[in-house]
C-alpha cells in the first residue's frame, strides 16, 4: 500500500505539471494523441468503430471511419482537459462554465428532502460536472475500483475535494449511498457503466439489448429520491475551454416498481444525451460485449 501511495503521488505530480500547460497546447497535444490512436488502429480505435457500427448501422464505412477519428481526437483532448481540471482549484475551473441550464431542478430536488440521484453519463466533462455539483451541495460519488491499487489511489486523490465523498461500487458503498439519500443528500452515478455479472439486467440501449446497472433504479425505488440527468457539455473552440452545465428531468419510470420499464427509461435518457453531440460521448468502451444467454449472439468486439 505504501508503494501504491508513493507511485500515486508521482502520477499526481506529473499530471499536475501537464495540467498547468496552456489550454491551446493541451488542445493540440490531445488532438495529436487521439489521431495517433486512430492511425495505429489498436483496441481503442477498433472498439470505437465497432460501437459506431452497432449504433449507427446505416452510415457508410467511410462516414464511420471519419466519425471514429473525430471521436478519438475528442477523447484525447478531453483526457488532457481533465488533467487541467484536476490540477486547478475550483474557482479557476468554475470560470470555464459559461452557463448553467435547469439549475432550479437541482435546487427543487434538494429542497424536497428525499435525496437526489444525479445520473451523469460519460458525456462531455463529467469530472468538471462533479466539481460543480460539489459546489452546490455535498455529494457522494460512486466509483468502480480499478485493478491497479496505484491508479485507485491516484484517482481518489485527484477527485478528492471539499464536499466530495467517494465510495466504491461494492456492498459497503451501496450502504453509504442509502444513508446519504435517506438523509436528503446527493449521490452521483455514471449510469452507462457496465455492471458486474449478477449486478445488472438487460434493457434496450440504442435498440440493442444491453447489460444495464440496476443500482441507480434500485436506489430510486427504495428511497423515493429524485433522479436528474446532468452533463457538462463542451462548447467548440481551440483556445479556450468553455462548458455549459445542463440538468435534465428524468422519466418518472426510473424510480418505478417495474424494473424493465425503469431500465429502459434510464437507457433512453442516456441515448438522448449521447445523441446531442456524438463526438462528446465515450464510444471507446466495450458496452455491448455481454450478450443475453438465450440470444445466440457472440461478443461483437471479437476479431473476425
Amino acid at each position: 500500500m505504501r508503494n501504491a501511495s508513493l507511485f500515486a503521488n508521482v502520477l499526481h505530480a506529473l499530471s499536475w505539471l501537464l495540467g498547468r500547460l496552456p489550454f491551446f497546447l493541451l488542445h493540440a497535444v490531445g488532438t495529436a494523441l487521439g489521431q495517433c490512436v486512430y492511425w495505429l488502429g489498436g483496441r481503442e480505435a477498433r472498439v470505437t468503430r465497432r460501437n459506431l457500427d452497432l449504433v449507427r448501422p446505416r452510415i457508410s464505412a467511410r462516414q464511420r471511419d471519419l466519425l471514429a477519428a473525430a471521436v478519438l481526437r475528442e477523447v484525447g483532448r478531453n483526457s488532457l482537459r481533465t488533467l487541467r481540471f484536476w490540477a486547478r482549484p475550483w474557482h479557476n475551473n468554475r470560470a470555464q462554465i459559461a452557463q448553467v441550464h435547469g439549475e432550479a431542478l437541482l435546487h427543487a430536488a434538494l429542497a424536497h428532502g428525499r435525496g437526489v440521484i444525479i445520473a451523469a453519463p460519460h458525456y462531455g466533462s463529467w469530472e468538471l460536472l462533479n466539481q460543480f455539483l460539489a459546489s452546490q451541495a455535498p455529494i457522494t460519488l460512486v466509483y468502480r475500483p480499478p485493478q491497479s491499487a496505484i491508479v485507485e489511489q491516484y484517482l481518489l486523490r485527484v477527485r478528492g475535494r471539499a464536499g466530495v465523498t467517494q465510495v466504491p461500487a461494492r456492498r459497503t458503498g451501496v450502504r453509504s449511498l442509502l444513508r446519504a439519500l435517506h438523509a436528503g443528500g446527493m449521490v452521483g452515478i455514471l449510469p452507462d457503466q457496465r455492471p458486474k455479472a449478477g449486478e445488472g439486467a438487460f434493457a434496450p440501449l440504442f435498440g440493442i439489448q444491453t447489460q444495464t446497472m440496476t443500482l441507480l433504479t434500485g436506489l430510486a425505488r427504495r428511497t423515493g429520491a429524485s433522479v436528474l440527468f446532468a452533463i457538462a457539455e463542451r462548447r467548440p473552440g481551440c483556445f479556450r475551454s468553455r462548458y455549459e452545465v445542463h440538468f435534465l428531468p428524468a422519466d418518472a419510470a426510473i424510480g418505478g416498481s417495474d424494473e424493465a420499464a425503469a431500465l429502459a427509461a434510464l437507457n433512453a435518457g442516456i441515448a438522448a444525451i449521447a445523441q446531442r453531440d456524438p463526438l462528446q460521448y465515450q464510444w471507446n468502451y466495450k458496452r455491448f460485449n455481454v450478450r443475453p444467454l438465450d440470444s445466440g449472439e457472440t461478443d461483437p468486439y471479437l476479431r473476425r
